[in-house]
């Protein structure tokens, strides 16, 4: 086991606390940049997804991991996004620009959202971001002449200072970079005065108020921080599409994205990229097990069936998602054979957060 010793206030500033982490981490970031070289085409093609769905579970694993407030209605702040893109673009807008204002007006958005739900809490707040999901995709559904209705609008490759990234290379670099910046900046807000105040709020409301925490502040900030994030990991997944319509931002969309952070862990940034790696790769897994079974044997349903299974599973079995199994593997192999098994015991109450640097 790993104990750090620190002798200046500077090492709580790192990111990286010891040369374990510089060196996993610049193993991982090597063979994400030379993804391009070994992977295939459509393996790459997965990568854009789940960098897309990972900058979507970051923002929100910081309203719900980090600030205890359930949303069902983030698909409606990925359509804000997907919609805001392709209008400016058709615009002639720069991607940078119209990026940021996919961004900005998500996160307007999700300010509007989070005023009225300030008093919410648990069902009732899930309640009141399912409506506002269901009033979201009926308006771009009857909005025909800015929308284009069930018609959808098609989109452009992005084209950054004059070149077009049309290979999947150029998009992927794209993609991933968004990806560490929004995970850098998860991060470093996590680290601040406004991050531990999320944190506060989804231990106890009671006691952060007590402690002088702006309860209505902070709670419309991590909506609004939440949505940005997800209009920019909508943004980018509509140009991945080419084309985007209401049928592609329903409830059953917003479940998916909260399945995201449940399974890969709720408090943990690195469940938001476990959990969307498993959400695309699942299906593909199912897929290909679909051609195995004998004839007649494979449901329609096959893929839903699995999915809840797995959900309840984790609910039941392991609460803190795949990052907390693996951290609990981790500290079997370096407590052997002293690991003892009631050790997490503790660990299966809800939505406990990583340890704050």
């Amino acid at each position: 086991m790993r104990f750090l010793f620190k002798t200046a206030y500077d090492q709580d500033l790192r990111l990286l606390q010891h040369g374990g982490q510089v060196f996993w981490y610049g193993l991982l970031c090597v063979a994400l940049l030379a993804a391009p070289w070994w992977a295939s085409e459509y393996v790459l093609s997965q990568l854009h997804f789940i960098a897309i769905y990972s900058i979507v579970g970051f923002g929100l694993m910081m309203l719900t991991g980090f600030t205890g407030q359930i949303s069902l209605g983030h698909a409606a702040f990925l359509a804000v996004g997907a919609y805001t893109e392709a209008l400016l673009q058709a615009a002639g807008v720069p991607f940078f620009i119209s990026i940021t204002c996919a961004a900005l007006f998500a996160a307007l958005v999700g300010v509007i959202v989070g005023l009225p739900a300030l008093r919410l809490k648990g069902i009732y707040l899930a309640i009141a971001t399912l409506a506002f999901n269901v009033i979201v995709e009926e308006i771009i559904t009857r909005w025909h002449g800015l929308t284009g209705g069930n018609e959808g609008k098609h989109l452009k490759p992005v084209e950054i200072l004059g070149r077009k990234l049309e290979s999947d290379a150029e998009f992927y670099y794209l993609c991933l970079a968004l990806t560490v910046i929004c995970c850098l900046a998860c991060v470093n807000l996590l680290r601040s005065p406004t991050g531990r105040a999320f944190v506060a709020i989804r231990d106890s409301e009671i006691s952060a108020a007590c402690l002088g925490v702006n309860l209505a502040k902070y709670k419309t900030m991590s909506f609004a921080f939440s949505a940005a994030l997800t209009g920019v990991g909508g943004a980018l997944y509509a140009h991945k599409l080419a084309f985007i319509s209401p049928e592609q931002f329903t409830l059953f969309a917003s479940i998916e994205l909260l399945t995201i952070v449940i399974l890969g862990g709720i408090g943990f940034l690195h469940g938001a990229v476990l959990g969307a790696a498993f959400i695309i790769v699942l299906p593909q897994v199912i897929s290909i097990a679909k051609d195995w079974l004998p004839q007649g044997m494979a449901p329609t349903g096959l893929q839903a069936v699995v999915f809840g299974m797995i959900l309840i599973l984790f609910i039941i079995f392991e609460p803190l998602g795949l990052y907390g199994r693996w951290l609990k593997i981790r500290t079997w192999f370096e407590l052997f054979p002293f690991y003892r098994k009631g050790m997490f015991r503790r660990q299966k109450s809800y939505m406990k957060s990583e340890r704050l640097r």
